[in-house]
C-alpha cells in the first residue's frame, strides 16, 4: 500500500518543514509515502472563502485516481489514540489498498464536494491547529503508527 500526502500550498515555515522531512525520511523504512503538494494560483486567494474552497477541491479531485480511498483530516472526523491509529492503519494495510490517501485542506476547510468523496474523516485533537502544523503533526503519528505495529520503542505505554 502506498500512502500519499496531499496539502495545499507549500509548508511556510523552515522548522516545520525540517521536522517534516525529518518524519518522512524515517517513514521511508515502513512504507512507500509521497507528499504531493497541490498550490493554489495567487488570484484563487483573492477570492471568496467558498470559492476559494471549490477552487481548491478541483485541484484536489483532479489528483485523486476513482480507487484511492480518501482519508481527510478534519475537526470533525473520528478520534483515535496513537495505537488506535496503528490499527487503523493496519487494517489499511491488510485491505490491500493500492493507494491511501490522507488529506490536509487549506486554511479554510474543505469544499462540500471534498467530503461527498472522502471516505473517512481523522481528527487530529478537539483543538484547532494551523494547517501547517497538522502536516508535521501528522506524519509524527504516522511514524508512530508504523513503529507501534513494528514493537518498536519510540512509543512509550
Amino acid at each position: 500500500m502506498k500512502i500519499l500526502l496531499i496539502q495545499i500550498d507549500k509548508t511556510q515555515e523552515s522548522y516545520l518543514q525540517n521536522g517534516i522531512d525529518l518524519y518522512l525520511q524515517r517513514l521511508k523504512n515502513y512504507t512507500t509515502m509521497e507528499v504531493m503538494t497541490i498550490n493554489v494560483p495567487k488570484n484563487v486567494r483573492q477570492k471568496t472563502v467558498n470559492e476559494q474552497k471549490a477552487e481548491e477541491a478541483k485541484l484536489i479531485l483532479q489528483a485523486l485516481l476513482a480507487e484511492d480511498v480518501l482519508v481527510i483530516l478534519d475537526e470533525n472526523g473520528k478520534e483515535f489514540n496513537s495505537v488506535n491509529f496503528s490499527k487503523f492503519i493496519r487494517q489499511k494495510q491488510n485491505a490491500s489498498l493500492k493507494r491511501l490517501v490522507f488529506l490536509i485542506g487549506g486554511p479554510f476547510g474543505f469544499d462540500q464536494s471534498i467530503y461527498e468523496r472522502a471516505n473517512e474523516k481523522l481528527s487530529l485533537s478537539q483543538m484547532t491547529f494551523s494547517h501547517q502544523m497538522v502536516r508535521l503533526f501528522f506524519v509524527e503519528q504516522l511514524y508512530r503508527a508504523y513503529s507501534i505495529l513494528r514493537g518498536e520503542k519510540y512509543h512509550h505505554q
